[in-house]
């Protein structure tokens, strides 16, 4: 997971540090998700190649049991890029945020300077692009902790499930 965050693409689409990326920034990464799990407020996944390699790890964060909602993150290693691995599980954790998690919105934001991941959003058929006015709150909180101007999208539980049927 180190050597595959360490990527300059990733870590630099991640606005990661050395630190972050290093073997012990990693432990660190681990630990922190495994709390979040305890606790009820991350859902995370690895995400591995047919062969069962690491390519990357995928995040339902501030999983908001009152209002239903939580934020999608995803990265993978620069090697398995356009190759359709994040749409797929993508799809794969939205399912279970909607059926498992019973949860109505999952937002999915990029930094308006990560042009490869905005394009990746438009791309997915069940997304609503640009929801900023409509979720402020959800919009600051994203800049927030991306600490950068952002775009926010959403996916709602409905316009999702239709979907999802007719590609599996």
């Amino acid at each position: 997971m180190s050597s595959l965050s360490s990527e300059p693409q990733v870590k630099e689409a991640l606005g990661l540090t050395n630190d972050q990326t290093s073997l012990e920034g990693t432990i660190d990464f681990i630990e922190f998700i495994l709390e979040q799990e305890r606790l009820g407020k991350q859902y995370s996944r690895v995400i591995l190649d047919e062969n069962g390699n690491l390519m990357g790890v995928i995040t339902l964060k501030d999983i908001d049991d009152i209002y239903s909602t939580c934020h999608i993150g995803t990265w993978i290693g620069h090697h398995y890029w356009g190759k359709g691995y994040n749409a797929l599980a993508k799809s794969e954790i939205l399912y279970i945020a909607f059926t498992v998690l019973d949860l109505e919105y999952v937002f999915a934001g990029a930094k308006l300077s990560n042009i490869r991941s905005q394009k990746a959003q438009e791309n997915l058929p069940y997304i609503r692009i640009g929801v900023q006015s409509e979720f402020p709150e959800e919009h600051r909180k994203l800049e927030s902790q991306v600490n950068s101007p952002c775009i926010l999208n959403v996916i709602e539980r409905e316009m999702f499930l239709k979907w999802y049927p007719d590609n599996k």
